[in-house]
């Protein structure tokens, strides 16, 4: 048996997928890790964690379809984007990683306004001048730690695992899409980019494509994931593009929403499309055909995981239940999604989350309510953007942990007025680097032929009329709002 491994490194835990040469799940695994945060706007991870979290992942994942190590014939890597990790010239990290949502870097972006401008460096990368992705942090980490001034490379979470399993350097290009330092147009590093932040394309993995074979398990990555050496390594890339893979989004008019610990929306065009609004990013998908207009995710499931918490329900199904018993619209009760900073409606760093109307007759089922409607309000903000610039969004393609609630299905399609479906599989990051490593092999032909083979699953949640007129008029009263807050948002600097 020649089974495919498909890793996905999140945010808060690694995962671990079986298939078969059919893409027929067969097992999976998981470990949690922990997100650190040292000051307001700072969000780190030991890359320990996720090397430790590995091994034992696999090893489940193995147990549950019974086979030996030895039955794993590809391997790929998949994860959390934008996150930095500078290295010395052996690959060992020398600082903790920056991770997505850290936003230490956004005080140093003014340089770059400066050098080139917000809409110059849009122009280019299709991406927002944001401190989140690589390039300012790896500026930051020069400017502020001897482990930066003395890195002989920087690495994004997925790089440094491949680095670490194989002893080769490579960065996908959708992956060096979100840095700011790539171009659209020229397919690389971009001088004028590089001179802007004051890097060298040195400090860069060479960019390869994300399904080509970056090489094949050596004695350390052996140790580490518990398998043989020798086994054929993709490239990898970041999830906001495996999940979709996963799910079997390679055509237009599938908007991927995926729902993790943030909530990332994208859809599928073949032009390089900037959005004018600056709400979506527009990066290099998986197999060179499209580019993928997204919004890289506001902190949603995470918002979810925080109520769930702070009000001691003991799970996401009594969630589910205590949101349900109250009636749409949650009695006047408006969430806005920006507990880490806005990404919708518009990209605001210095914004914060806020529950608006509460009166004594709110109670635990009216914040859970209220919470899922805020995130599908967001949601609906992105297919809006997608449209107003012609990209084709016919219906909804639900993907990641989230996407099992009924509930939050039906808020979506009747929030966005589409039609919801949902992936076959679940865990659809940790499946696209499957597929990724089955193409590496020589296992699988192709992206495309094996995506077909992931089509959507279940019935088709169709929007209900009333509740779709009701989440327009309240969707209106969102937005104004998140307007009304504007002047309290100040600039993001911790």
């Amino acid at each position: 048996m020649g089974l495919l491994l498909g890793i996905d490194l999140g945010s808060q835990s690694l995962k671990a997928v079986l298939l078969d040469e059919r893409l027929a799940l067969k097992g999976s695994g998981r470990r949690s890790y922990a997100i650190d945060f040292p000051r307001p706007g700072w969000a780190e991870q030991d890359p320990r964690a996720w090397e430790n979290a590995l091994g034992p992942a696999i090893a489940d994942a193995l147990a549950a379809v019974g086979c030996s190590p030895g039955d794993v014939a590809a391997l790929g890597i998949a994860g959390q984007l934008d996150g930095c990790i500078p290295v010395d010239a052996k690959g060992h990290f020398s600082h903790p990683a920056l991770i997505w949502m850290d936003r230490r870097a956004d005080a140093s972006l003014n340089r770059v306004r400066h050098r080139l401008g917000t809409r110059r460096v849009r122009t280019l990368t299709g991406a927002n001048l944001d401190g989140t992705h690589m390039a300012p942090k790896m500026r930051w980490l020069i400017d502020e730690t001897e482990a930066g001034r003395r890195a002989a490379l920087f690495h994004q979470p997925v790089t440094y695992m491949v680095e670490r399993l194989t002893g080769v350097r490579a960065i996908d290009h959708g992956l060096a899409s979100t840095s700011l330092v790539y171009g659209l147009i020229e397919g690389g590093w971009v001088p004028e980019l590089m001179a802007a932040f004051d890097l060298q394309p040195k400090l860069l993995p060479p960019l390869r494509r994300s399904e080509d074979r970056a090489g094949r398990l050596h004695g350390e990555g052996a140790r580490l994931t518990g398998l043989p050496a020798g086994i054929p390594v993709a490239v990898g890339t970041g999830d906001d593009f495996s999940t979709p893979l996963g799910g079997g989004v390679m055509q237009p008019g599938i908007v991927a929403d995926v729902l993790g610990t943030a909530e990332v929306v994208g859809a599928l065009d073949r032009e390089p499309r900037i959005d004018p609004s600056a709400l979506t990013e527009t990066h290099r998908y998986v197999g060179d055909r499209f580019h993928y207009i997204e919004n890289p995710g506001w902190v949603s499931g995470g918002a979810l995981e925080w109520l769930r918490a702070t009000l001691g329900i003991a799970d996401f199904a009594s969630f589910d239940r205590l949101a349900a018993a109250v009636p749409a619209g949650a009695e006047g009760l408006l969430f806005l999604p920006a507990l880490n900073g806005a990404m919708t409606p518009e990209w605001i760093a210095g914004a914060r989350g806020c529950f608006y109307g509460l009166t004594p007759a709110h109670g635990p089922g009216h914040l859970a309510r209220a919470v899922l409607e805020g995130n599908a309000f967001g949601l609906k903000d992105v297919v809006m953007a997608l449209r107003a610039m012609g990209v084709a969004a016919d219906r909804l393609r639900l993907l990641g942990g989230g996407a099992r609630s009924d509930l939050w299905a039906q808020i979506r399609a009747d929030a966005t007025g589409l039609p919801a479906e949902r992936a076959r599989l679940a865990d659809a990051s940790a499946v696209g680097a499957a597929i990724l490593g089955g193409v590496a092999a020589g296992i699988l032909p192709d992206l495309a032929g094996a995506a077909a083979l992931m089509n959507a699953d279940g019935p088709v949640i169709e929007p209900d009329p009333a509740r779709h007129r009701l989440y327009g008029e309240l969707h209106g009263r969102y937005r104004q709002l998140f307007q009304s807050l504007k002047p309290m948002y100040g600039d993001g600097t911790p």
